[in-house]
């Protein structure tokens, strides 16, 4: 029932019911209430798919979509004035004004590491932009995609509907035509959202992984750089795509950089983070053994313990890394 949905949300759109300001904010304070609502339940599959710690869940998903939401709200009346303008001598008398307008019909593919946020927020956006939506929760996190699929169903708008599954689905859904799509993900599959959006020349917003780096210094206060760089690459146990991937360090410092990024592990998850309550595990066997194999690069100074049982990978720091190793090539 995919192209229905797409036919739907794109008449809903044509009616013009997605365009007056009262629909959006009304769109959204629904959206919120029911992801307030239901806080539990997404706390609970997102412990499911990946063993997020409550805390952290509600940090990076929860407590972080309904501040977004929140902030959309706010902010939507003077985001959607139309704003005068210089007209042209060639122009005038006329005069000139900027008049946001929406685009028809948008698609959000979401990624499995931040599976609630990471949908809801362009959905925000596209909804905000008086826009249909036709949503693509990740089937990498199943339980949440459950969750998010039933909290978009309860909205009961066909102008904002959302599509379950996996390749097939996917497939089927990126060929049906959209005026815009917004994909979070990796650059293989990027390539195919590209390639399938040309059919139809729609314009794609991309946000793909990355090798973000953490520079230190000699002049640094270490201990305030290693606690920075442990919690910012371990919250959720790594999987986040801005996560400090490696560490540029001088010299002189590195020594007491490493011992103090495992002091802060230690701090944050105790001797044995496996036994920790504050410690995510890896979302699936295959990432798990993609992973795992990095863990022979280099020289393993902290961690570096696996359970393939639980998709458990300690938190880790390897040092002796050169650019050519395959951990320097992947995310």
């Amino acid at each position: 029932d995919i192209a229905p949905r797409v036919n739907a949300a794109r008449a809903a759109y044509d009616r013009g019911v997605t365009k007056p300001l009262a629909w959006r904010v009304a769109t959204l304070e629904r959206m919120r209430d029911l992801l307030v609502e239901r806080e539990d339940r997404f706390l609970d599959a997102l412990a499911a798919d990946f063993g997020k710690p409550r805390a952290e869940a509600w940090a990076t998903e929860i407590g972080f979509s309904v501040g977004d939401i929140n902030h959309t709200i706010a902010n939507l009346p003077l985001w959607s004035r139309a704003e005068k303008v210089p007209t042209p001598v060639a122009f005038r008398p006329g005069s000139s004004w900027v008049v946001p307008e929406p685009v028809g019909v948008a698609c959000v593919i979401a990624p499995w590491n931040y599976p609630v946020q990471l949908l809801l927020l362009p959905m925000v956006a596209a909804i905000s932009a008086g826009n249909a939506v036709v949503a693509k929760p990740s089937e990498l996190a199943p339980h949440a995609s459950a969750e998010l699929t039933s909290l978009i169903e309860a909205i009961g708008d066909p102008a904002v509907t959302v599509v379950q599954g996996g390749v097939a689905e996917t497939t089927e859904l990126l060929a049906q035509r959209f005026d815009h799509i917004l994909y979070t993900g990796n650059s293989r599959v990027a390539r195919i959202v590209m390639r399938a959006a040309a059919e139809h020349l729609t314009p794609v917003t991309l946000e793909l992984g990355g090798k973000s780096p953490a520079i230190v210094s000699a002049r640094a206060n270490i201990d305030v750089a290693a606690r920075r760089i442990a919690w910012g690459k371990f919250v959720n146990a790594g999987q986040t795509c801005i996560a400090p991937d490696y560490v540029l360090v001088e010299r002189s410092v590195h020594d007491r950089l490493v011992t103090a990024i495992g002091s802060s592990i230690t701090e944050f998850y105790g001797n044995d983070p496996r036994a920790s309550a504050d410690f995510a595990r890896i979302v699936n066997e295959p990432h798990f053994h993609r992973l795992e194999k990095y863990l022979h690069n280099g020289t393993v100074a902290h961690g570096g313990v696996t359970d393939a049982d639980t998709r458990y990978i300690s938190p880790t720091v390897l040092t002796g890394i050169t650019a050519d190793d395959p951990v320097m090539g992947e995310e």
